[in-house]
């Protein structure tokens, strides 16, 4: 398999993506014809960049800091003649553009924003709150655009639709709607752009003028960040730059684009040069979350739904097929892992935490004298015992109130069981050894099992027998020493249906790791080490129980000495991470997954990796690796483990990216299929895969 293809699988756009420019083009004041001449020149750009959209700054055709020049008639007449041309040399450029003009009409002249494509003027959408205080006068030269609803403008012979009313959409790409502000509208208490996109714009654009000054580049970031996560869409921002009059002020030249309230590129600022800034927003992600988030419909419906009363322009997208194959976004390998390095300790610490409130607050409310839990040397059971401790530590109890058990059985390592002593000492639990293999041995026996007559038969039955007795001998433990079972099992294995049914490591008192994928539970262990949330001593056990390979240990070493290993059956546990994360917290398609991974993996060298993620540890898989555990994961995950969730023990949510209880994010039959979902995976992936 290649990484380029005719495929439409390859293809960003088959998925939903749009790309949108935010463009900083050359500006001389006043300069109508050398301000066309730039933007025309990043408009070419874009489009050998495959961009789909591409937005200029508020005014740009005539440039913003002009005062009464607005007013002129030959300035007004000579934008006139400057969107003429751009109309006309938009018949051979494939990205919409988004420009910004003085237009008049009616007797009166109105700051607005135009989208241009094909050979035509798709419409004009004025601005509807106008600056007038501070360095700001507005009023003296511009009328608003509130009220301007159903109307039409008369621009170069044609007539153009106007008002605060237009959505411009292509049919033949779904999802791809967008809409227009100008600048101080997303300031307003109510920003036009909110009944835009309850009316069904994905993507929003801002034509920025904003002069700069000290700390308002975080204002326009948070503003942008906002407005794109409580109007659920994408918030395309562009402030004028370089060119601009100084006479009073000063300019930067911002470009950024939200979705969702993430941050999917900004550009640098104060640049002398003209700067394009791209990202490729996904619509599909957009429209999902509009569908899960029912408080949206809702406030549609109290806004008097705007989608009947909003003119929807069409428009051909381009068709050409896409420069390349990159996607132009961040997109995150780990997804569950916090990934702002300015915030890495304070999001790892308020994970951590989470966890350890809801244990404490779980421990108090049973007035127990013990939390029992079974340590086996592994990471779930090592992160479980990190959050008693620090519940012990919180309460002011000794860390003996922890009753740990390590219970070796007939595929436990010496390593793991080492380690697993190794930690009870260094936090200083109460700690015991029970060897379980007599009991399974007497179990199996009494059910017949050819294991017990000398045969290597290392069955589920077999595995079972053992898992099955860990989990009896705490519940009874639990109930000798007036406490409750710690459930150790994470939101991964819950996922896969990766644990033992009733009594085996399904079920607990209370499943403090079942928010907590296993991805995460490995950087939160990391973590622990790295900011001293322990002493030296715990911490290079710790350091031993992450590199430790993952295994359930319930089957002999073979012959050949390896161990058995969890992700050679289940598979890699940071592509099961991914696909679980963007299937339950965005319901997305099992292709678009797959098309999301393949960006994410196939280059170990391109990317962000999470901050101090050893460089061994640095994978990177091919299309048909991920095709071929995404089927896995959908397999078993919809038609093989729901029943387990479904009697899930109680437990806290930890991350957004959701939890797997029938009580909380996820509720499911258990007698589902997987057809739908594999289906649609084959049919879209390319033959190879």
């Amino acid at each position: 398999m290649t990484d380029t293809t005719d495929h439409p699988f390859f293809d960003r756009r088959t998925h939903g993506f749009v790309r949108v420019a935010t463009a900083t083009p050359r500006v001389r004041t006043a300069d109508v014809a050398g301000n066309v001449a730039g933007i025309l020149d990043e408009w070419r750009k874009a489009g050998r960049a495959g961009a789909d959209l591409v937005l200029y700054p508020e005014l740009c055709i005539s440039s913003y800091a002009l005062d009464d020049l607005h007013l002129q008639a030959a300035l007004l007449e000579a934008v006139e003649r400057g969107i003429a041309d751009l109309v006309e040399a938009s018949r051979d450029l494939a990205p919409v553009a988004v420009v910004g003009a003085p237009l008049r009409r009616n007797g009166r002249v109105y700051n607005c924003a135009l989208a241009i494509a094909g050979g035509r003027v798709l419409g004009a959408v004025p601005k509807s709150f106008l600056p007038n205080y501070r360095e700001f006068y507005e009023k003296r030269w511009f009328s608003h655009g509130r009220g301007c609803i159903g109307l039409a403008i008369g621009l170069n012979g044609e007539s153009v639709p106007f008002g605060t009313d237009l959505l411009f959409e292509a049919p033949e790409r779904p999802g791809f709607t967008f809409a227009m502000e100008v600048c101080e509208d997303v300031w307003a208490p109510d920003p036009p752009s909110t009944r835009a996109a309850l009316a069904g714009a994905t993507i929003v654009l801002n034509l920025s003028a904003s002069n700069i000054t000290i700390g308002k580049s975080d204002e326009r970031h948070m503003l942008c960040r906002m407005q794109s996560s409580r109007a659920v869409c994408a918030y395309a921002y562009s402030a004028a730059g370089h060119g601009e009059s100084t006479t009073d002020l000063a300019w930067d030249g911002q470009g950024m684009i939200y979705e969702l309230g993430d941050l999917l590129v900004e550009s640098s600022r104060f640049d002398l040069e003209p700067e394009l800034c791209l990202a490729d927003v996904d619509t599909r992600r957009i429209l999902g979350d509009r569908m899960r988030m029912q408080t949206f419909g809702d406030a549609a419906e109290a806004a008097g739904r705007p989608e009947d009363t909003f003119r929807r322009v069409r428009f051909d997208a381009p068709s050409a097929p896409a420069p390349d194959d990159r996607l132009l976004r961040p997109i995150r390998r780990f997804p569950f892992v916090p990934n702002r390095a300015h915030k890495l300790d304070e999001d790892c610490y308020e994970a951590f935490n989470i966890q350890v409130d809801a244990l404490l607050r779980r421990f108090q409310a049973t007035r127990g004298k013990h939390m029992i839990l079974g340590v086996s040397g592994g990471l779930d059971s090592t992160h479980a015992l990190l959050v008693a401790a620090k519940v012990c530590d919180r309460l002011g109890l000794p860390r003996t109130t922890i009753r740990g058990y390590t219970m070796p059985g007939f595929g436990t390592s010496e390593g793991t069981k080492s380690n697993a002593w190794k930690l009870m000492e260094a936090t200083g639990i109460a700690a015991e050894e029970i060897d379980i293999r007599p009991a399974a041995r007497r179990m199996l026996e009494d059910i017949g099992h050819p294991f017990a007559d000398g045969e290597p038969v290392y069955d589920t039955t077999f595995e079972n027998v053992q898992a099955g007795l860990r989990t009896d001998y705490l519940f009874r433990l639990a109930g000798q020493h007036s406490g409750f079972v710690l459930g150790t099992g994470d939101l991964s294995e819950l996922a896969l249906g990766w644990c033992t049914y009733g009594v085996g490591d399904q079920m607990s008192h209370y499943a403090v790791n079942a928010g907590v994928p296993k991805t995460l539970i490995q950087y939160l262990i990391r973590w622990a080490t790295r900011t001293d949330q322990f002493d030296r001593a715990t911490d290079a056990v710790l350091e031993a129980i992450v590199d430790t390979e993952i295994s359930p240990e319930l089957v002999p070493v073979g012959e050949d000495g390896e161990i058995q290993s969890t992700e050679n059956a289940i598979g890699p546990y940071e592509l099961n991470d991914f696909f679980l994360h963007h299937t339950i917290r965005w319901g997305q398609s099992p292709s678009h997954v797959a098309f999301l991974a393949w960006h994410a993996w196939r280059d170990a060298g391109e990317g962000l990796w999470p901050a101090g993620f050893p460089e061994a540890a640095k994978n990177e898989y091919d299309l048909p690796t991920i095709a071929h555990w995404l089927e896995r994961f959908l397999q078993r995950f919809f038609a093989f483990s729901q029943f387990k969730r479904s009697a899930l023990p109680n437990g806290p949510k930890v991350s957004a990216g959701g939890a797997l209880s029938p009580r909380g994010d996820w509720r499911a039959p258990s007698d589902a299929v997987a057809g739908p979902w594999l289906e649609e995976l084959r049919r879209a992936l390319p033959p190879a895969a």
